[in-house]
């Protein structure tokens, strides 16, 4: 009888991300991901149609997903901080998918959404999320940028950009002006939604 494979805790990535093997960043990203995608798509022998964007075939979705596995366990996660890679084992893959929750909330009051699982043929609208998505933005139009999509309707949630100062200073990594920068982000985030008369969205 094979035992149940237990989660995965925050505890566990932090001790793996300390102690798996050491690599360079740039090994691991020129080295070994396109390695291990050529032996996975020769495996499995995966063939893509360029003019389909999203593969309807359900065998070819099932070949996906178990070299998309294959691919997580072998070339596991790349911790930047440590230079170390933080490994799986195709159990602890599994578990956490079966262990994954299938809906939640996010927003709230009449902003709420509930994000649910779509399968590639589901009826149901994908949640829209709008926003500049991590790029750099100017801090005179900061505000503005993210009130034009919180006035989208199709938009559903934001997801935020970066300012690229603060006060007119370099908000530096691991300094004060990074949390300043941080900070005043969620602020004139949260303000945009105000002004678009949708303080609720989810951020």
């Amino acid at each position: 009888m094979q035992a149940i494979a237990k989660p995965v805790s925050v505890f566990d990535v932090y001790d793996r991300a300390k102690s798996g093997p050491e690599m360079a960043e740039a090994d691991w990203d020129f080295g070994v991901i396109p390695t291990v995608a050529k032996k996975l798509k020769e495996k499995y022998k995966i063939k893509m149609d360029p003019k389909v964007m999203i593969p309807e075939d359900k065998t070819l979705i099932d070949t996906l997903f178990q070299a998309g596995v294959d691919m997580l366990v072998e070339c596991g996660v790349y911790c930047i901080d440590t230079n170390r890679v933080i490994k799986y084992t195709r159990d602890e893959v599994l578990t956490a998918i079966k262990n994954a929750p299938r809906h939640f909330t996010f927003g709230e009051d009449q902003e709420a959404i509930n994000v649910v699982e779509r399968p590639y043929n589901s009826p149901l609208p994908p949640v829209i999320q709008g926003g500049p998505t991590g790029s750099p933005c100017s801090e005179k139009y900061f505000l503005a940028i993210h009130q034009s999509y919180a006035q989208e309707p199709i938009c559903d949630t934001i997801v935020n950009g970066v300012l690229q100062t603060v006060l007119g200073k370099d908000p530096v990594p691991e300094s004060p002006w990074e949390i300043m920068a941080v900070r005043s982000e969620l602020l004139q985030v949260r303000e945009a939604m105000s002004r678009a008369g949708r303080a609720g969205m989810g951020l």
